[in-house]
């Protein structure tokens, strides 16, 4: 053979003194100074190979390439950093053998049927370089991260524990939980065999760790630790992308612990949550419209319907390192499921293009939305928050987020920080109303309210606004039977003579109808009243989260302390309940959420069809039935009051505040007259 006649490239197998040989091998390679658009690549044998020009190499396996040359457009490759040019894999599969000249000549037939073949599957070479384009992505994420997915769990409770101070006999158990070489130990609880802990912990998976999670309970004593039992939790049995509630059992019957577990935060580009190879099927579509038809109704009445959440990406993010730059995750919340995506490193605009589903149980929830910032030590920093009911999502709308503080009253620090999301809820109203009617769910992670002075003195407004309402009503009762308007008080006399002499039962809620059609009209012609709201409002509510410096305090002076503050508390938090329940009774009638005022609308008019027609005698002999034979004839139920029930779905005015979505983007003028009032706060 001449030197120089043939192009060297890439040595992959080494053929001695044979022309005809089976490669069975794939390569990949990058080339410096190729004009894509003018020159083809040509795969062809070569017999004294110079990789010197060669960036990278991928040695995979594969068949046969024949001796053919192509054309790759550049649409379809990748530009580097250093200038260079990735072009994708290209497989061949299923060839038959094809023998390759090394002489000048006619190309072989089997070079036109090679190029028919490229022509006749053009959309699908170009997914496939697609493909491997995020694969690329996902690669070079992998460098920086190191871990493949992230192991949230959540430690409900125990439930009977073993007794190891004979004294007492109780325990003061703890958790210790060992994942590879992370470890994590819970608080203790003192004195309890069925204790709660409610703490969420982080582990992290690698692709060639371990998968068992060692999961250990001990009693603290003063002198030595006592052990109560041991648990292993597989991880490779768990579906990903999804929350599971399981209990699981100890070791030589020692109790049981219960847990909350997902593993999501995967990089994979294979993951059923990657939006970028996502492609939606109309039949799993149509499925998940028929299952929540009318029609099916009662087939499942606990599955109120589905939701899936797309997370595009992140802008004008706060920079939490030194580098001016961010860690951002974002993590996705719906009741008591939690998932999270990928980590995108060294970023304030991050994209994830992840998919995310939930099975909706309660369509009154709310999704959050938070993004944090992850640290080496697998800390978090928060960096933005976003709460959307999902009676307020728009099916199918993508649009902008923008992010809020922790309080969720003003923006999130950063450059106007906003996030991309598109969601779509599927759901059965039936359904929907019956669950509606019953107790609501309990988040297990809510975070325990401290009493706070600022806090206390806003319930206090709060009730105080609530009660002026039924002060002014009876200061009317008071002026009629003081007789401080003659016109007045013979109207009310005769109001009076009248409602007692007609009165009926079935007017009592046939009066709250009248109160809900006087809202509908007024909120139909007179424009949509917005809750008054201004960013510096709470400002000067303050976090006082600081840990106590003196453990050496007197004992008898920290117990007494710690007295008042469990009754301040108390008062704090019942005053607020009492204030919800008021705000919840107003927003209803205002049709502040008008699937759940429909719903009491179809209360009323039923309980006003249903009094009309049937006496009170037997509706209240009906009802002590019910009352007296609940314990025997649904041993298991939850007893409950609907109407309270219904209330609880109701936002107060402090939620309306959280849901409230804000421009893209501030004003100047706003942020001017921000400015002055922080100035003048502070003088």
């Amino acid at each position: 053979m001449q030197e120089g006649r043939f192009k060297r490239v890439l040595k992959v197998q080494q053929c001695l003194s044979r022309l005809g040989n089976k490669l069975n091998r794939e390569f990949s390679l990058s080339a410096h100074d190729l004009t894509l658009k003018d020159k083809p690549l040509d795969l062809r044998y070569s017999s004294t190979p110079d990789i010197d020009r060669l960036s990278s190499a991928d040695v995979e396996g594969s068949k046969c390439v024949p001796s053919v040359a192509f054309h790759i457009h550049k649409d379809v490759a990748e530009t580097r950093e250093d200038g260079a040019i990735n072009l994708p894999d290209i497989v061949i599969e299923n060839a038959e053998e094809i023998e390759l000249r090394y002489a000048r000549g006619k190309s072989p037939s089997s070079h036109r049927d090679l190029l028919k073949m490229f022509k006749e599957t053009g959309d699908k070479v170009q997914k496939y370089f697609q493909k491997n384009a995020r694969i690329s992505d996902v690669n070079k994420r992998l460098k920086s991260q190191i871990w493949s997915s992230v192991v949230t769990i959540v430690l409900v409770e125990g439930k009977n524990l073993l007794a190891c101070d004979p004294e007492t006999r109780t325990s003061d158990p703890y958790v210790k939980f060992r994942l590879g070489n992370e470890k994590y130990k819970s608080k203790v609880v003192w004195r309890s065999l069925n204790p709660k802990w409610l703490e969420q912990f982080d582990l992290h998976l690698y692709d060639d760790g371990d998968q068992q999670l060692e999961v250990t309970v001990w009693d603290r004593d003063r002198t030595r630790d006592d052990f109560i039992g041991r648990c292993l939790i597989d991880l490779s049995s768990f579906e990903r992308e999804k929350t599971h509630n399981f209990s699981e059992e100890l070791e030589d019957g020692a109790g049981s612990l219960s847990f909350l577990l997902t593993i999501s935060g995967t990089t994979a580009s294979e993951t059923i949550s990657d939006l970028t190879l996502y492609e939606e099927n109309p039949r799993e579509r149509e499925a998940v419209l028929a299952r929540y038809a009318w029609q099916r109704t009662f087939h499942n009445i606990k599955d109120i319907g589905h939701l899936t959440v797309k997370v595009f990406k992140a802008s004008g993010l706060a920079s939490a390192d030194l580098g001016g730059k961010s860690d951002p995750f974002c993590v996705v919340e719906l009741g008591n499921a939690r998932l999270q995506t990928q980590t995108e490193y060294k970023t304030l605009t991050p994209t994830w293009q992840k998919i995310f589903t939930f099975n909706i149980k309660d369509i009154n929830n709310v999704l959050e939305i938070t993004v944090f910032d992850e640290d080496r030590d697998h800390k978090v920093e928060f960096l933005g928050k976003v709460a959307i009911p999902l009676l307020r999502v728009k099916s199918g709308e993508k649009r902008w987020y923008s992010l809020k503080d922790k309080k969720l009253r003003s923006r999130a620090k950063g450059s106007c920080p906003q996030i991309l999301l598109e969601m779509t809820v599927v759901w059965n109203p039936i359904r929907a109303c019956i669950r509606t009617l019953n107790p609501k769910e309990v988040k297990l992670m809510e975070p325990e309210v401290k009493f706070k002075r600022q806090v206390f003195m806003k319930n206090v407004m709060r009730f105080k606004s609530i009660i002026i309402h039924f002060y002014e009503i009876g200061k009317v009762f008071q002026g009629c039977f003081e007789w401080e308007s003659t016109l007045q008080s013979l109207i009310g006399l005769l109001f009076w003579l009248v409602l007692c002499y007609y009165f009926e039962v079935w007017m009592i809620p046939a009066v709250g109808l009248l109160i809900f059609v006087k809202q509908y009209i007024l909120k139909t012609i007179a424009a949509p009243v917005n809750v008054s709201w201004d960013e510096a409002t709470d400002s000067d509510i303050e976090d006082d989260d600081e840990d106590d410096k003196d453990k050496e305090e007197k004992k008898s002076l920290k117990e007494k302390l710690q007295a008042i503050q469990e009754v301040t508390q108390t008062v704090q938090n019942t005053i607020g309940r009492l204030a919800s329940l008021g705000e919840g009774v107003k927003n209803i009638f205002n049709f502040t959420v008008p699937y759940l005022s429909w719903i009491a609308v179809g209360l009323l008019v039923g309980a006003t069809l249903v009094l009309y027609f049937v006496p009170i005698r037997y509706l209240l002999m009906l009802w002590g039935l019910n009352k007296f034979l609940r314990k025997i004839m649904r041993p298991h139920s939850v007893p409950n009051n609907e109407v309270l029930d219904l209330l609880s779905r109701v936002p107060d005015d402090e939620m309306l505040l959280d849901y409230r979505d804000f421009k893209p983007s501030i004003s100047m003028e706003a942020e001017r007259r921000r400015e002055i009032r922080k100035k003048q706060k502070a003088s």
